[in-house]
């Protein structure tokens, strides 16, 4: 019994933590930045927002979190009173994919496969949160004048990653695939990885070029530099906390060593050093096998 009542206070306590997280993430203004040619920016509490607006309508790329969908509807007017026509999410993340359910009663929804996998396992899902097109590797939309060529990234953030390039105007957006501030996520649980994190930022590297505008998962509007500078974090603390992991320190050995301070910028309320440390020092150490 005692155990039961322990488990009902801490469920409880999560209960009234994401209560109080939904108030603030309700009080977020979407603020709306024009970045090159028809595509524009909205930023709020949860993932960048695309729009491209032309003589074919409205695109946009991700969508914010559920709760800021109304206000994400009132941006996107404030920009333009074209049609809404398609929405593409970079992967399946609720801060990312939350308007999905309003969007995509009226516009056709555009990502990988896994992102309509991973969406789909909610038993009582809203199908209009699915995508209704998928694809295994790319697909190219051909949308106010231009090709918008989305191309999957595997195994990184998730396995349901994709970066959207807007060839004609040469501006991408990474999805979580960039942090401009902070120390990314991964999710081992949903087939991320360190490893293949740092393979995919390199590998988006080689595809941009140094006029190329690109719209972060979370953070300002970047440029090449900026994502050279996320990689190069990537890689340097990655070899730094192996190193450790290698000469056989503990994960309490490797977060008291901490990491050199001028990795110390990139520490958030997203993700902070020891945070960072805790995550890359778990993908990478051996797994027991039976």
């Amino acid at each position: 019994m005692k155990i039961l009542c322990s488990f009902v206070a801490l469920i409880t306590l999560f209960s009234m933590a994401a209560q109080s997280d939904n108030h603030r993430i309700e009080d977020a203004e979407i603020t709306a930045t024009h970045v090159k040619g028809p595509i524009h920016m909205l930023m709020g509490r949860g993932g960048n927002i695309a729009v491209s607006v032309g003589d074919d309508g409205m695109l946009i790329v991700d969508n914010e979190f559920a709760v800021l969908t109304g206000k994400v509807q009132a941006a996107l007017k404030g920009i333009s009173e074209k049609p809404l026509v398609f929405v593409l999410n970079t992967h399946h993340h609720g801060d990312h994919t939350g308007g999905n359910a309003v969007f995509g009663a009226n516009a056709h929804i555009i990502a990988h496969e896994n992102v309509r996998k991973r969406l789909s396992r909610p038993k009582k899902h809203d199908p209009n949160t699915l995508p209704i097109v998928t694809y295994a590797d790319s697909a190219s939309v051909h949308f106010n004048g231009e090709e918008i060529k989305l191309i999957h990234f595997p195994n990184g953030h998730t396995d349901s990653d994709s970066v959207i390039f807007f060839k004609g105007s040469n501006v991408a957006h990474m999805g979580d695939l960039l942090f401009t501030t902070s120390f990314p996520s991964f999710y081992p649980f949903e087939n991320g990885s360190i490893n293949g994190y740092v393979k995919n930022v390199g590998d988006v590297l080689e595809l941009l070029d140094d006029d190329t505008l690109i719209i972060a998962g979370h953070g300002r509007l970047a440029t090449k530099a900026d994502v050279k500078a996320f990689h190069e974090m990537m890689v340097g603390t990655v070899q730094y906390i192996k190193d450790q992991l290698d000469n056989g320190a503990t994960l309490e050995a490797a977060k008291q060593k901490g990491l050199p301070v001028e990795y110390h910028k990139w520490s958030s309320d997203y993700t902070s050093v020891d945070e960072w440390i805790g995550k890359v020092y778990g993908d990478l150490k051996p797994k027991r096998t039976r």
